[in-house]
């Protein structure tokens, strides 16, 4: 019986090893991901970092959200997340202002979801500066100093700053994610929201074990 136990939990790890080695071995460059090239510097080259770029207009990005966010809640300390705004015309500027805005004025944890919420549950058409004004209002932004803020140098100087990471990354739609400089996934590539985020586990490990 002693042995028949050993056997069977010695097929157990072998099995699970067999499944961790075929899931992770389906990830391929070129076909799940591809290289950045060149890689570009991080913001902080202690950690791995993770990047999520997104339009709020986007209704993919909206219906990647609710998958995403468990995952950004529970990144370990290694890993340093955050999300770009990418900016390829004027509407998509509008809105990337916008959330350089509110996080400049500190409302931007708790305001995101609710503008991605606004315009695509609610079908909102938020896309001027005086209606995202009115938006954060409820946020107690004063109107005033929320337009003031949105066309400020320090806004004007992020802005051009995504603009020219998201080109440097080679991104050409959202949502797409960056992890260490040096992967992008696209939606295309991932084909599903979960997907997504086992490459960028994948992704994570790989860069973890190269440090």
């Amino acid at each position: 019986m002693r042995k028949l136990l050993v056997w069977v939990t010695f097929f157990m790890v072998l099995l699970s090893g067999v499944a961790f080695a075929k899931e992770t071995a389906g990830f391929e460059e070129g076909v799940d991901y591809q290289l950045i090239k060149p890689a570009q510097p991080t913001d902080d080259p202690d950690r791995i970092e993770v990047v999520e770029i997104f339009w709020y207009g986007c209704p993919h990005c909206y219906h990647f959200e609710p998958t995403l966010g468990p995952w950004v809640a529970s990144v370990p300390k290694d890993v340093n997340f955050y999300r770009l705004p990418a900016v390829f015309n004027e509407l998509w500027e509008v809105h990337a202002r916008a959330y350089f805005t509110a996080d400049i004025l500190d409302v931007l944890d708790e305001s995101h979801a609710a503008l991605f919420h606004a315009m695509h549950a609610e079908h909102k058409t938020i896309n001027t500066v005086e209606k995202l004004a009115v938006f954060y209002a409820q946020y107690g932004i004063d109107q005033n100093l929320f337009k003031k803020t949105y066309r400020s140098f320090v806004v004007n100087t992020k802005v051009a700053r995504a603009k020219d990471i998201v080109q440097r990354y080679g991104v050409t739609g959202v949502p797409a994610m960056v992890v260490g400089g040096k992967y992008l996934i696209t939606g295309a590539m991932a084909k599903s929201y979960e997907n997504m985020l086992k490459i960028i586990n994948f992704l994570v490990e790989k860069e973890r074990k190269s440090k």
